[in-house]
């Protein structure tokens, strides 16, 4: 799969938050972290390109079959790590001392915890992408995806994330869980 490839699946139609766009500001976030050698930069860059390429909202194994595409089209001495990752954000849950699956799950998750307009903006996208689901049905299973990631003592296993998202992360879910309640 070519970069070109890469790209096209990204912006396929129905893609509303999990396109172009998320990789992109998922790139810049991991620009912004500064002590990282090259081999982890290389390895974090890949997993974010290929951590969404297979999204469909109407399957329960897009980050299996993401890594298993990159676990073949990445270099092999590569593959199995970016693989590892990529499965990683199906739970966003990271072993303690896995300082690059604290970085992944931490850059994907950022968007929690943005101002408001933006949190607003990908809970729409959101729901976008999962406009074949009922209204009721979608309020439930989207509420309890945000009560469990409100129920973790650490959204972003990564500490400078934590430090700079946490709060505003739990404002927002919080927000969203009483919208979907009352609604």
């Amino acid at each position: 799969m070519t970069r070109d490839e890469l790209i096209a699946a990204y912006r396929a139609a129905g893609r509303h938050y999990h396109d172009l766009g998320h990789i992109e500001d998922c790139l810049a976030r991991l620009d912004a972290v500064a002590d990282l050698d090259g081999r982890d930069r290389e390895i974090l860059t890949l997993a974010i390109w290929w951590h969404d390429v297979v999204y469909d909202p109407k399957r329960a194994d897009n980050e299996e079959q993401s890594a298993l595409l990159a676990e073949r089209h990445v270099a092999p001495d590569l593959g199995k790590e970016v693989g590892r990752l990529i499965r990683l954000t199906r739970t966003h849950d990271v072993a303690p001392g896995d300082r690059r699956g604290a970085l992944l799950v931490s850059i994907d998750l950022t968007v929690l915890g943005e101002d408001e307009a933006v949190y607003d903006a990908y809970a729409d996208a959101i729901r976008r992408e999962y406009a074949h689901v009922p209204d009721e049905a979608y309020r439930a299973g989207r509420a309890a995806v945000l009560e469990r990631f409100a129920s973790r003592p650490v959204i972003y296993p990564d500490a400078g994330f934590a430090a700079r998202f946490d709060q505003r992360a739990r404002s927002n879910l919080a927000r969203e869980l009483r919208a979907l309640r009352s609604a």
